[in-house]
């Protein structure tokens, strides 16, 4: 490729001189200009490829054509001396007189061994040469316009390959420089180890031994074969450059030109013209984009898109007729053909990739096409399952119906990481290291930045499994007491009797502790419980019964079994009396416990029970009582304070 671009620039050079005598100094201008910037990025690229390419195959190349040549310089050496000892042999056979019979026969023998030995020297040389045909480097003879004549294999005399291929590429583009020349005037001249092409006094090409090996056919052969080859290229090259020929190029190019230009102009109006059409219909066609009752764009959003997509669809023709331009363009030139097929290239070359790799990936395809459809059914089976159970069709033992859903998350999560195990080998490019290596990185990214959450899924499985509570469930997380209104992996979201939500992770969960409302009141009752304190004046059998009585008045409260009282203190100043009442609506207990306390005042306040705060004193004779007046006789009267007064005489 680096060659090829040097070739490339070289012919453009030629090619500006000639458009330069032909007075066609804007077109030579403009011709510059576009392949120029053409061939500088195209250089660009192929140098960075390349050069870490060739510079591993050269030193490998160096190295066998080293060895090779070492054993061709013994070869032929030998082949010097059996060549020198040959030809004294024929001429002592030629100046032996007729009756030496017996001398004759000896000679003609050592001739033959020496035939025979040329013979398996010639074999020998050509099978080594094929072994060397896949690795071997080849260098090409450059025609006029950077095309490629022929290869050059191997070296001749102090001349490397390369440097042989070099000079016979110059020689071959000084031809046509030479006065009167013509295609006639190159001959074949044998040698004694070569055969030339030589043109006058100078030799274009020789032709070893070797290059005949290399290309399967002898010397003669292979010098007609490069006649013929050289001869045409100089008669193409003279044809092509003549004034006439130029002329017709150019102007073709120019009609190209002019087509592109009036293209270009009229794509412009169109779309300037659906600029206004797009503008004009703002409120009539173009009401906006609504989703139910989200709008995704309003009028004036959706013409601005539109806009915008109809000034980057023109740009992209434009662009487009350029790119199919330029490859016509370069295509009328025979030094800049190679471009069009470049350019054309660029486009088509990745289509046939892709196109290919997906024919090619098509089996692969198929395979995970099959696979995906075998897992949807299996994951439609544990579905039907676990829907069967929710519902109580299917009862399996010591399964509950509500593990039927979280435990199908599971299993459904476990069947798809076995289904990414068994697609993934027929993913493209999953044996890249590129690919497993981001795979890796994403695995420790998901590792180290979920640790929290991980904490919190495991602990959400092993509370739906623990069964510590359902939905609609009121218990008691720490201090947050509430109604349970979702379970999830990460969190436990609990609505308080104030309708307030709070979410808790389940980590949190599980490390505090919980009570549970509701999980045996529906049969064997929740039983709620209230403390009164009451002065000792109060007989407690008294107290006893008013707090059953007040329990059995309130709502919710079971009579089965019935309430009952405890004693839970005697204290200084008063005794403690815990109600106790079964209910079976945990879920209304701040009611339940107003109300309670309600009755609990009602029925103290009716049997003259006074409920006293702790500590309370009180100086009875003057005095109001506490209780209420509603519940006092009708002849009450505050009683007055009595004072005794003491007299003592004996002072």
């Amino acid at each position: 490729m680096q060659n090829t671009n040097i070739a490339l620039y070289d012919s453009l050079l030629d090619f500006i001189p000639l458009c330069k005598k032909a007075k066609l100094f804007i077109i030579s201008k403009v011709t510059m200009l576009l392949l120029c910037s053409f061939l500088f990025l195209n250089s660009q690229i192929s140098f960075a490829q390349q050069d870490s390419i060739n510079k591993k195959n050269d030193s490998l190349n160096a190295s066998i054509i080293k060895t090779f040549n070492e054993k061709l310089a013994t070869k032929e050496t030998q082949r010097i001396k059996d060549s020198i000892k040959k030809s004294d042999l024929e001429k002592q056979i030629s100046s032996l007189k007729t009756t030496d019979n017996l001398k004759k026969e000896e000679l003609q023998k050592e001739l033959e061994l020496l035939n025979s030995k040329e013979a398996k020297r010639l074999a020998e040389k050509k099978s080594e040469i094929n072994a060397l045909r896949l690795t071997a480097k080849s260098y090409p003879v450059i025609g006029f316009f950077n095309d490629t004549l022929f290869t050059i294999y191997s070296k001749l005399g102090s001349f490397s390959a390369k440097d042989r291929a070099d000079a016979i590429t110059t020689r071959i583009k000084n031809l046509p420089n030479q006065y009167g020349f013509k295609d006639d005037s190159l001959t074949i001249s044998e040698a004694e180890t070569t055969v030339d092409l030589v043109y006058k006094e100078n030799i274009i090409i020789s032709v070893s031994e070797n290059d005949a090996l290399w290309n399967n056919t002898t010397k003669s052969e292979l010098a007609k074969k490069y006649h013929h080859i050289i001869q045409n290229a100089t008669d193409n090259y003279i044809n092509e450059t003549s004034s006439t020929t130029l002329a017709k190029e150019i102007g073709m190019a120019l009609f190209v030109l002019i087509i592109m230009f009036i293209l270009i102009s009229y794509l412009k109006k169109l779309f300037r013209w659906t600029t206004i059409k797009i503008q004009q219909e703002e409120g009539r066609r173009i009401k906006g984009i609504k989703i139910r009752n989200f709008t995704l764009f309003d009028a004036k959003q959706q013409v601005n898109a539109l806009l915008n997509v109809n000034n980057t669809l023109k740009w992209l023709l434009i662009l487009l007729l350029v790119y199919i331009a330029l490859p016509i363009l370069f295509g009328i030139f025979p030094w800049t053909k190679d471009f069009a097929a470049t350019l054309f290239g660029y486009i088509l070359n990745p289509l046939k990739t892709i196109a290919i790799g997906f024919w090619n990936y098509l089996p692969n395809l198929i395979t995970i096409l099959v696979i995906l459809f075998v897992f949807r059914y299996v994951l439609k089976g544990i579905h039907f399952l676990k829907r069967e159970i929710e519902k109580g069709n299917l009862e399996l033992p010591g399964f509950y119906a509500d593990w039927a859903n979280p435990t199908y998350q599971i299993v459904r999560v476990i069947v798809f990481a076995f289904m990414v195990v068994v697609i993934f080998p027929y993913l493209p490019g999953s044996d890249s290291p590129v690919f497993q290596g981001v795979s890796v990185f994403l695995g420790f990214l998901f590792t180290f930045g979920s640790a929290g959450s991980l904490s919190n899924i495991v602990a959400g499985l092993i509370l739906t499994y623990m069964r510590l509570f359902k939905i609609g469930d009121r218990v008691k997380i720490g201090e947050v007491v509430g109604d349970i209104i979702e379970k999830s992996l990460l969190v436990t979201r609990i609505r308080t009797i104030k309708n307030e939500i709070i979410s808790i992770p389940n980590s949190t969960v599980m490390s505090s502790h919980t009570i549970n409302y509701s999980s045996d009141a529906p049969e064997k009752g929740l039983i709620i419980h209230s403390t009164v304190t009451i002065g000792y004046d109060v007989p407690w059998k008294e107290m006893h019964q008013a707090l059953i009585d007040a329990a059995s008045k309130t709502e919710y409260v079971l009579q089965e079994p019935k309430p009952f009282v405890l004693q839970t203190s005697l204290d200084d100043f008063y005794v403690s009396y815990e109600i106790n009442a079964y209910i079976k609506e945990p879920n209304k207990q701040a009611v339940i416990y107003s109300n309670l306390h309600q009755n609990i005042q009602d029925v103290c306040n009716e049997r003259n029970i006074e409920i006293m705060s702790p500590h309370y004193r009180a100086a009875r004779d003057g005095n109001k009582t506490t209780i209420p007046e509603n519940y006092l006789d009708k002849g009450y009267k505050t009683p007055h304070f009595n004072v005794n007064f003491k007299n003592d005489n004996s002072i």
